[in-house]
Formats: C-alpha cells, structure tokens, sequence
C-alpha cells in the first residue's frame, strides 16, 4: 500500500530530514509517496563540492539556504514555484534500483493529463520541447529505494540561473550558454492555468488515483525524531559543506551516462596514495568513501590498483562505470 505524507514545512533542513526519517524508520511493508515544497534554497547531491557548484556571493546576499541531500546526482534550485516529489519504496515488484523511468512514470502521465508533453531525457531528466523542469535522484541502502525529483512549475528561473555555476565540463561538452536558456516552468503549458496550490491538489489526485494512496499522519513523536535528524546532521556545516581534503592531485572527467567525477588524491613523494576523495554528480548504490579507504596505501599504478580493486564492481559506486573507465580516470 502506498501511503501519502505531507511535511506542512518549508524548511529544506527539515524535509530532508523527513526524507530520511520515512526512509530509515517507518515500516517497509509500505510504500511512501510525498509533494513537499522547500523556500529558497540548493539542494547539492551526495557526491558534489559545495563549493564548486553554487555562487557563493549571489547565495549569501539572497539568503538561501544549501543543504545536501543523502542521493548523488547534481545541485537542484528550489523556491516556492517548484514543487518536489518522493517515492519510498522496497527495490522489488519488475523495477531495479536506478531505473528512474519507472517512478517518474506516474508523475508525467499526469502531468501530460494536465496538457503538459512531457519526455524523459537523458539520465534523470523530465523535459517539455527539450527543456528540463524535473531532475530526479535517487538512494538505494538495504534493498531500499528513495526516488525524488523536482518540478519546476511558476519558479523564478533568474534566480535559479545565479545561484547555481554549471561546470566547464558541461559549458564545453554540450555547448550550453547558461542554466536559464536550458530549463523551464510548465505552468505556460498547462491547457487551464490554475495556481500552485490548485496544482499541487491536482497532482496528489491524479497520482492517488494511480497507485491507490491512502494519508498518512505523521504523529508528535514522528516529528521529534525528525527534528533531532535535522539538527544533528541536515542543519551541520560539516554535512552542508564540509571541506575538501589536501591534494596533490587532481582528476576530473565528465564520463556519457555516468556524469562528472572529480578524484582528489594525495599522493607521497614514492607514488603511494595517502588519500582521496570522489567528488561529482554521479549515482551510486555505495558509498565511494568505502573504495577511497580501499585505494588508500596502494600505488598509483594499474597493477596495484588492480590488485585493490579485486571482486568490486565499480558500477556500485559510480553508476554506468566500469573497471577500466576507472583505470583511465586514475591513470591517465
């Protein structure tokens, strides 16, 4: 059964942390489906370099919060014109984890119920006439999966165009001129213009009357608990930012179907990896810190990496990678 959840907040800190709490702690024989909405803020994926994805000038005066969420994928751009969405659910019944067509499927038939022609593009996107307005991410742990997305329905896209820094990588692959030329709002293409709030009732009702949802009310005990996970990791710099480790060297790749890796290693005087980090808008169904305390000690050189790397499947870290596209990143 799937059970519908409503944060009533707008505070990113929280709703991630309501995120994680259905996640972690409400019963798995049920399914979850959320629409929540967050104020001004960049959501950074699991993975990514707070600081090399937003601008931190334009942040600072406009007062928007950053907060980075538990799955990979790139930074989203959040305000009270886009609306988010949430599937929690066991990694069973005929979809796999990272298949993203199957939870954005429900979503976009209603949203082409509405008049919207909607496309799934590329990894993760949703798009109208080429343009993105839904990124979607994904956390799977335990034979769990946390799907959830945005959609860009009356967003102020110029805010969105300033807060966030496309990388070079994707400036000089794919020839974009800035973020606001390559996303939209639907609202212009909904066949009855209706206000946000008419929206967001609309979609619950389409949705539900798809998968048969039922409400769930979160209980006081429920909200404490999520309250203590958005003070103790949600609203902690250490999370939010965090700090890049010393490096001697830097590695940065954007791989087609992967996304952008960036590997900062340390590496001592005899060739000997002290340390690293990955850093990106990747997927993964594990942690790369795990494989980064694995590589460390080893030699930067094809046979010791290989050695290190005996009976791991490098698709678990970085989806759609494979042993030897990780060699090429590391060596070359």
């Amino acid at each position: 059964m799937v059970h519908y959840i409503e944060s009533g907040q707008t505070d990113p800190r929280w709703n991630l942390a309501l995120e994680q709490f259905v996640f972690d702690a409400l019963p798995r024989e049920n399914s979850y489906f959320m629409l929540w909405q967050n104020h001004n803020s960049i959501i950074i994926g699991k993975h990514q370099n707070t600081s090399e994805e937003i601008n931190a000038a334009f942040v600072k005066e406009r007062e928007i919060s950053v907060v980075r969420r538990l799955s990979g994928g790139g930074a989203v751009y959040h305000d009270l014109g886009n609306i988010n969405f949430t599937f929690i659910s066991d990694v069973a019944g005929g979809h796999a984890a990272l298949d993203f067509e199957f939870f954005c499927r429900p979503v976009s038939e209603a949203l082409r119920s509405f008049g919207v022609p909607v496309e799934l593009s590329g990894r993760n996107d949703m798009t109208v006439e080429g343009k993105k307005f839904s990124g979607n991410a994904q956390y799977v742990k335990q034979n769990r999966v946390m799907h959830h997305g945005t959609i860009l329905y009356d967003s102020d896209l110029s805010v969105l165009s300033q807060a966030l820094k496309p990388g070079d990588d994707k400036i000089l692959s794919r020839g974009i001129k800035s973020v606001q030329s390559r996303v939209t709002n639907i609202r212009p293409y909904m066949k009855s213009d209706i206000a946000m709030s008419d929206f967001w009732a609309a979609l619950k009702g389409q949705i539900g009357a798809a998968l048969g949802m039922v409400d769930f009310q979160l209980t006081a005990a429920h909200r404490d608990a999520v309250g203590v996970l958005c003070e103790e990791r949600y609203s902690r710099w250490s999370w939010n930012y965090g700090g890049s480790p010393p490096h001697s060297l830097r590695k940065a790749r954007r791989i087609e179907g992967c996304g952008k890796i960036e590997v900062l290693l340390d590496i001592a005087g005899e060739g000997r990896i002290n340390g690293l980090a990955f850093y990106g808008d990747f997927f993964s169904n594990r942690d790369p810190a795990d494989l980064a305390a694995r590589l460390t000690g080893r030699y930067l050189n094809r046979d010791d990496i290989m050695a290190a790397l005996a009976g791991e499947d490098i698709g678990q870290y970085f989806h759609a990678l494979d042993t030897e596209g990780f060699l090429s990143l590391l060596l070359e």
